[in-house]
């Protein structure tokens, strides 16, 4: 088990992190799904009581991946807002803070569901906004799962996670990446996000996240 695990993908290597993210060596880049800004702050909005600091948490955990791990590009595979109510001064102030010290970082969005709810971030982000498709060597960089004509899919979205099983009923719930024949889906990176079962199919390969390791489920 390790912090970062190679797999072979479309002859390509990828590596799958324990921090729930992908670096793709040979492009520099960092992929990461789902990260949900402003949820919690929307939630509170509608008198639920939520955690603070989730944005800075998120923040702080994109901060080691690019201190650890080359990067020139860093691509976001939708759902980086949460909701219209995250277009607030206090969910941008971190925001803006987090972007003036990674200047030269080309930062992507590829919207998402809730991105086409919330609204586009503010250009004051400096982020180019694409809609999925966004084709990049073998892969189609989506938000939602769907298979591609012609690249594999790499997605976020369903949030995925997988149920370990021990005796005296033990069941420990992780998030997972899953690899399939077409579709890939990386597990949502937010801290203040909900998860999704899926099962362990033929063609499918899983590889949970826990305990700052990235494992195959056998």
């Amino acid at each position: 088990m390790s912090p970062a695990l190679p797999i072979d993908l479309h002859q390509t290597e990828l590596w799958l992190l324990a921090e729930k993210a992908i670096y793709w060596p040979a492009q520099r880049a960092l992929l990461v799904a789902d990260i949900h800004f402003g949820k919690a702050s929307a939630y509170r909005r509608l008198g639920q009581p939520v955690p603070h600091g989730t944005t800075q948490a998120n923040l702080q955990q994109l901060d080691t991946l690019l201190a650890r791990y080359p990067c020139d590009r860093l691509i976001f595979l939708g759902d980086f807002l949460h909701a219209p109510e995250s277009q607030s001064p206090t969910t941008f102030a971190p925001l803006l803070a987090w972007r003036e010290s990674h200047p030269a970082l080309r930062i992507t969005l590829v919207r998402g569901n809730h991105d086409r709810r919330a609204g586009d971030p503010p250009a004051s982000l400096g982020m180019e906004v694409v809609t999925e498709p966004l084709l990049l060597g073998p892969f189609a960089l989506q938000h939602e799962p769907h298979p591609h004509t012609t690249h594999h899919v790499l997605a976020g979205h369903l949030h995925p996670a997988f149920c370990l099983r021990g005796r005296g009923r033990q069941r420990l719930r992780l998030p997972c990446f899953c690899i399939g024949p077409q579709v890939s889906v990386l597990p949502a990176f937010g801290n203040f996000t909900g998860m999704m079962d899926i099962d362990a199919d033929p063609g499918r390969r899983l590889f949970v996240v826990g305990d700052g390791c990235v494992w195959q489920v056998a």
